[in-house]
């Protein structure tokens, strides 16, 4: 017998967790993974910064309110989720200014190296410097967002892969794993899995586009001092930031991919070790761990939420590309009053009064850019 919920998310990681927690007590929410474990594939492998000057206008804007949002529940929480730690751009002139945006202010090249004493001087002649940026501890705030959800009566299934889905009457019906259920909305937060969902569901793919980006934790014979910024290349060649006496270091790779279980390839982190060991001092000795998620965009780079506009109770959730922890909070507020309203165009009730509804508006006027 097919277990009955409002709401239905297919989805375990930052967006899907998210989502459940800020539905879960207003209706009735069942999450399904299909993994063994919650947040395994980009979710868990993520940057952990979250940064206000990063992405188009909308991200940014998103990313504002998610740093009010995540700052009020810190207020409630043992440990803080959020740990002030600033972003540092670097490269040409020209480069610099074309990346930065209003949330980042133009420094001097020494105010760059007294912030980052490890860099080479000539390895860079602009900065800009994001005074607004964040670490974020994801695992607790992963953690965080379940037992919320969970403390409200969401129920949270993994190892549950969805293979079946389709419209019943006014809902759906799915299986996932051995469990069947029934929704009335059904929400695809499946990450790079987000169009294979859909075409499970008989619904028009968005042509979600999954990139590749890697990442290592390696051990240096200069660590970064306790309060250096996150250093990225203005050219998207490198990033890297303190990991306590460790540094986290990428290539910043888009790549395109197949929704898969990612892995680095031979030589993406060694080839980056050479050019980060020219361009600073920190000796960087050898690799710890290394890893590779998944970002999955739509076309136009603007975040997927809304209820489709030919699959009735269909709702997209997906396409947060990089963006998926610093985006997190307000697009679960924004698309719980969605679903909440019960809105199948999309917009939800009373978005003018709505905190997140310039980010409803832009979205809104954004969202099928990519069905033309």
């Amino acid at each position: 017998m097919a277990a009955h919920y409002d709401v239905l998310i297919v989805g375990g990681g930052i967006a899907g967790l998210s989502l459940a927690s800020a539905l879960a007590g207003s209706c009735s929410v069942a999450l399904v993974e299909a993994e063994q474990e919650l947040a395994y594939h980009t979710s868990s492998r993520s940057a952990r910064q979250l940064i206000p000057s990063y992405g188009p206008e909308v991200v940014q804007e998103l990313t504002v309110r998610t740093l009010g949002l995540m700052a009020a529940r810190d207020a409630q929480l043992p440990e803080p989720v959020l740990t002030p730690r600033s972003f540092m751009l670097i490269g040409t002139e020209e480069s610099v200014r074309a990346e930065a945006s209003g949330h980042m202010s133009a420094i001097t090249h020494d105010r760059a190296l007294e912030l980052c004493p490890v860099l080479v001087p000539g390895a860079f002649s602009a900065a800009g410097l994001d005074t607004g940026s964040f670490g974020c501890n994801a695992p607790l705030l992963l953690a965080d967002h379940r037992l919320r959800a969970e403390a409200a009566g969401a129920d949270i299934i993994t190892g549950a892969r969805v293979h079946s889905a389709q419209r019943l009457g006014s809902g759906w019906e799915i299986g996932a794993g051995q469990e069947a259920f029934e929704t009335g909305v059904l929400v695809n937060a499946a990450g790079a899995w987000a169009d294979e969902i859909a075409v499970i569901s008989g619904v028009e793919k968005l042509g979600l586009q999954p990139y590749r980006r890697t990442a290592a934790i390696v051990d240096v014979e200069h660590p970064l001092p306790g309060n250096s910024p996150m250093v990225a290349a203005a050219d998207n060649t490198f990033y890297f930031r303190r990991e306590g006496t460790e540094v986290l270091i990428s290539p910043s790779e888009t790549v395109p991919s197949g929704p898969e279980d990612a892995r680095p390839r031979p030589g993406d982190i060694e080839r980056l070790i050479v050019m980060l060991n020219q361009l600073t001092t920190l000796g960087i000795r050898g690799v710890r761990s290394a890893w590779t998620g998944l970002r999955t965009e739509a076309a136009d780079g603007v975040p997927v939420a809304g209820f489709d506009a030919e699959a009735p109770g269909f709702y997209w959730f997906a396409g947060q590309g990089g963006y998926g922890f610093q985006t997190s909070s307000a697009m679960a507020e924004l698309a719980a009053a969605q679903i909440l309203a019960g809105q199948g165009a999309g917009h939800s009730a009373g978005a003018a009064h709505h905190p997140a509804s310039r980010t409803a508006e832009a979205l809104a006027a954004t969202r099928w850019s990519i069905r033309r």
